[in-house]
């Protein structure tokens, strides 16, 4: 019976196992699946896999189980592999299949040849995705999947660290010496005289190890340029770090897409044989150019250094709905409501919410008012979709911001610190009009060139106004603002295809900060009104951070991502209710009380339910969502008769 460490540190063997037992049964590759689910399940299995987001790169073994938390930021064409072929040796006439699933090359034993005319050949079909880290991943996400047991874990199932003993049998060198061995490729063959496979266009004269490449893409070579541009690792956001990685999907790619986050587990290639390879074929004269229809560009994006750019054979990959690692990687509603770990935390939600209210009622200068409908914000989420208009969107305008003392700056840094992924998109001439916020189709390349807003579902994106001056936006500057305004409004972007602009859908929550009403659309302005006026505010709100205890503020974490992912409904009772109430409302004040303050109004309700985690409308919560409302028109028309702005 296999070992822990067999499936963790070989799963090819285990792979190999199953492939002996079970050719030419086809169901090995289910087999296959089943066992490594099987295996993950056990006392908690998946905290023994070693992260990529966590152990660099050369730290891991090659063709090693690992995970990965991701985002799909691409989506390569379907590539040909060999599923199943066989090898011949030449002296003995014995024949051995072999499975190419899970592998980059194809490998032979010792006198062996692959016979390309074998009738048990089998050609086969993988999904290659591109995918970088989560986009704004908070730091604590990382420190937290790394170094402490998750919450909903209980005791008993002590964390196994992932492993980062494995010594290279190279010596290890930097990130910047691996990139530059693996843009040249001929200072690697150097290095691997006698140790690479297949030279020039020989496929039977191998040396040992024997190993021939399984894609067998139509007409398609994977080829490395030797002198090119560093490698542009297409982050949607800047100063991202993390390893980008071609994840290979064998099974059900179609049930995911671009900008999804997943989770997979699959076998890590960063073989440098596939540098040496492709560099050998490129330098081949004999290529015929009719045969490679891939421009240069896009043979570099599309197979770039495996040392800058792994690749990850999937075995098992889930889609996560959230990236919080205080929670269950998977919570629908359903297991909600059997979790014991969601009911305890549901039974002391309220002294949560109240130590929550305080934290951001300070960190708002002391309006409680404005952190009262900042908690509905970072707890909402568009739950549905009525022909265009997304249903549960909350974009809140926090106008009246302090310009001068970078309030805007230190208040992300505390939302930050309370949610998984963010971004802080400072407003200026300048970045409008020379950020590319909209992802565009580069066609030379065959890639998906990322933009700044393409981030990942239920990320909190901070709009900062408050630095923005006079002066001319430009048409890539109207293009953007524009981008902005449809996210907003639409919770869409329109992705450049060059010939025509493809919607793809998102779920993000904008914040926008401003001294007067926002430029931008808003679901809500709520204009701060300071208490105190700290004559530090950096040093005020870092004490804020400082004071809260750390237990404290993972309870913050969980009831911000926990309340996104409940359900909640209004009894046929309560609509009747609302709507006696509304038509009361008009009858009292027809001019001021429209169907958009209704809508505001029930989605004000909906938040304020689940922040007190209450799964359906009560009349307590519908009175208190027109209270807030009132109160929040209030301070507007006040603001209003104070300096004559229009609302």
């Amino acid at each position: 019976m296999p070992c822990v460490g067999d499936w963790l540190n070989s799963p090819l063997s285990i792979v190999q196992g199953i492939f002996a037992q079970n050719v030419p049964n086809s169901d090995w590759e289910k087999k296959v699946t089943e066992y490594f689910k099987e295996k993950l399940k056990e006392n908690n299995a998946t905290n023994w896999v070693p992260s990529l987001n966590d152990v660099p790169v050369h730290y891991l073994k090659p063709n090693s189980l690992v995970k990965f938390r991701c985002m799909v930021q691409d989506m390569f064409d379907p590539e040909f592999y060999m599923g199943v072929y066989e090898t011949v040796d030449p002296n003995t006439n014995a024949r051995v299949l072999h499975f190419g699933k899970y592998r980059d090359v194809a490998e032979c034993g010792p006198q062996q040849e692959i016979d390309l005319n074998s009738s048990q050949t089998v050609t086969s079909e993988r999904q290659t995705f591109y995918c970088v880290p989560v986009p704004g991943e908070s730091a604590w996400v990382k420190e937290i999947s790394f170094w402490t047991e998750p919450a909903y874990v209980s005791a008993s199932q002590a964390r196994v660290s992932p492993s980062t003993s494995y010594t290279p049998s190279r010596h290890k060198r930097s990130y910047e010496e691996d990139e530059d061995m693996d843009l040249h490729p001929s200072k690697q063959k150097e290095q691997h005289v006698g140790k690479s496979c297949c030279s020039g266009g020989d496929i039977h004269g191998c040396v040992e190890p024997k190993r021939l490449e399984t894609e067998a893409s139509a007409g398609h070579h994977v080829i490395s340029p030797n002198c090119s541009p560093p490698l542009d690792l297409n982050f949607p956001l800047p100063g991202e770090k993390g390893p980008a990685c071609l994840v290979k999907v064998y099974e059900n790619w179609e049930s995911f897409k671009v900008n999804d986050v997943l989770e997979v587990f699959g076998v890590l290639s960063v073989d440098p044989v596939l540098s040496i390879v492709n560099s050998e074929e490129r330098d081949s004269s004999t290529l015929d150019p009719m045969e490679c229809m891939d421009t240069a560009e896009e043979q570099r994006v599309h197979s770039p250094p495996a040392s800058l750019v792994p690749r990850i054979h999937v075995i098992l990959a889930q889609k996560l709905q959230h990236i919080n690692p205080l929670l269950p990687a998977c919570l629908n509603e359903e297991e909600s409501k059997t979790c014991e770990f969601v009911s305890n935390f549901m039974s002391e939600l309220s002294p949560v919410r109240a130590e929550l209210l305080g934290f951001l009622t300070h960190a708002l200068l002391g309006d409680s008012l404005a952190a009262e409908y900042l908690i509905l914000h970072l707890i909402s989420t568009v739950y549905a979709r009525r022909d265009v208009l997304p249903l549960g969107k909350f974009t809140v305008n926090l106008s009246g911001c302090p310009r001068n003392s970078a309030f805007a700056e230190h208040l992300y840094r505390l939302i930050q610190q309370l949610v998984p992924a963010s971004f802080h998109l400072r407003m200026s001439i300048e970045s409008m009009n020379h950020s590319r916020f909209i992802p565009h189709k580069d066609y030379t390349a065959n890639r998906l060139v990322s933009g700044l807003l393409q981030l990942a579902s239920n990320t909190s994106l901070l709009i900062d106004e408050t630095q923005l001056e006079q002066g001319q936006l430009d048409t890539a500057g109207v293009h953007n603002v524009t981008a902005l305004g449809n996210l907003i409004t639409w919770q869409k972007v329109d992705y450049d295809f060059n010939y025509h602009r493809m919607e793809f859908p998102c779920n993000i929550n904008v914040l926008v900060t401003s001294e007067g009403r926002s430029l931008l659309p808003s679901d809500c302005q709520v204009h701060l009104q300071p208490q105190i006026i700290p004559p530090n505010m950096e040093e005020y709100m870092s004490s804020l951070l400082t004071a809260v205890l750390p237990s404290v503020l993972n309870k913050f974490r969980i009831y911000l991502s926990l309340l996104r992912l409940l359900d909640y409904s209004i009894s046929d009772e309560v609509t009747k209710a609302v709507e006696e109430d509304f038509v009361e409302m008009r009858k009292n004040n027809p001019e001021s009380v429209t169907a958009d303050d209704l809508h505001k109004m029930l989605l004000v309700a909906r938040f304020l339910s689940l922040s007190a985690g209450q799964t359906t409308l009560s009349r307590e919560r519908w009175l208190r969502a027109k209270q807030l409302e009132a109160l929040r028109k209030a301070r507007l028309q006040q603001q209003q008769s104070v300096n004559g702005n229009e609302l």
